[in-house]
């Protein structure tokens, strides 16, 4: 049977289930093995992405349970706090181990969803790249690169991060510190031996590794004059560029990659004729930095951004609210009727 997600059929063997789950479903089989459920989950954030159905379904799927009753919004839908996504009525016994997993499933599918979305809409709809590869552990790359793809941010950087997605991948990169480290820090060395092994590829340069990004990005565009596609700055925040260090500054805002230095290089790019060169940004930026970015006109055209795909944290929780087709729940968790709710089939 295909498993688009790769699920690990493990799931079904209860290694993933809280251990409390799994003594309740025990309790119940011998207890109340006929009793009919209704479980609901929502989350307590308003304009939240829901993403992470596909994944319940898939599991549902490729699980034994042929006699459940699923209603799900679809991922991408948009809902707030308390609004039901998800309800399942069957025996409690066939989906009690599944609670804590489809909670954490999404949790964290809908948490980068609702952050990319974000980071999109801050950024004006220009080119984001999600480079979050190197603040995870890498075996969230697949769901996170889904997730990323329906809150809107779809340029990625892995092959992995496509995996759970149904087209090509189209990876995204620069070039790393490392690679000007290899060659003594020059740049130009560095890009030529980018261009000469890479030739089908944007040609990117990335130009604070002696924290000069102005003169850099000069040198490297006058020396591959017309073939240059983008210039990237990822000056750390613990720094100011060589070109702004005769400026005061009140509150840090000369530190790292800023609005002056941007403008200051898009000015030196045209003057130089380097009109078409592309500004993209890198270091520290989430979707306030991105906003300030914009609401300031910074002359970037491509923003790449890490650990701010998985900060604000979004929980969801799952409560029986029916049993046997009567309320029965914890106080205050109610079933709750949604509209965007449908009922859906799994098998």
């Amino acid at each position: 049977m295909k498993n688009k997600f790769n699920i690990d059929f493990r799931i079904f063997e209860n290694y993933y289930s809280a251990d409390y789950f799994k003594k309740t479903r025990e309790i119940l089989n011998k207890y109340k093995p006929k009793q009919l459920v209704t479980m609901q989950w929502f989350q307590r954030s308003d304009n939240t992405v829901v993403c992470g159905i596909e994944v319940i379904k898939e599991i549902l799927r490729l699980s034994n349970i042929d006699n459940l009753e699923v209603e799900a919004v679809e991922d991408g839908e948009i809902v707030n706090a308390l609004e039901p996504v998800l309800k399942i009525t069957g025996l409690y016994n066939d989906f009690a181990h599944f609670e804590g997993l489809f909670d954490g499933i999404l949790s964290r599918a809908s948490t980068i969803a609702t952050n990319a979305r974000k980071i999109s809409k801050a950024a004006n709809n220009k080119i984001v790249i999600n480079m979050n590869d190197r603040m995870d552990y890498f075996t969230n790359q697949q769901i996170d690169g889904y997730a990323s793809y329906v809150g809107g941010i779809r340029n990625l950087v892995t092959e992995a991060s496509f995996e759970f997605l149904e087209e090509e991948s189209n990876l995204n990169g620069t070039m790393p510190h490392a690679l000007i480290a290899s060659f003594d820090g020059d740049l130009i060395k560095a890009t030529q031996a980018y261009k000469e092994v890479f030739p089908n590829n944007n040609l990117v340069a990335l130009i604070d590794y002696n924290n000069d990004c102005l003169n850099d990005a000069l040198k490297v565009c006058n020396a591959f004059r017309g073939e240059i596609y983008g210039v990237r700055l990822d000056t750390s925040q613990g720094l100011v560029d060589k070109s702004l260090q005769n400026m005061k500054e009140k509150s840090n805002e000369l530190h790292g990659v800023n609005i002056t230095l941007v403008k200051l290089l898009r000015k030196e790019l045209d003057k130089s004729g380097h009109n078409n060169v592309k500004i993209i940004v890198s270091s520290g930026f989430n979707e306030d930095k991105i906003r300030d970015f914009e609401i300031n006109n910074a002359p970037v055209d491509i923003y790449g951004v890490g650990d701010a795909i998985t900060k604000n944290k979004i929980g969801f929780t799952g409560d029986i609210v029916l049993i046997d087709g009567k309320k029965q729940s914890k106080f205050g968790r109610e079933n709750t009727f949604s509209s965007k709710i449908k009922s859906i089939k799994y098998k």
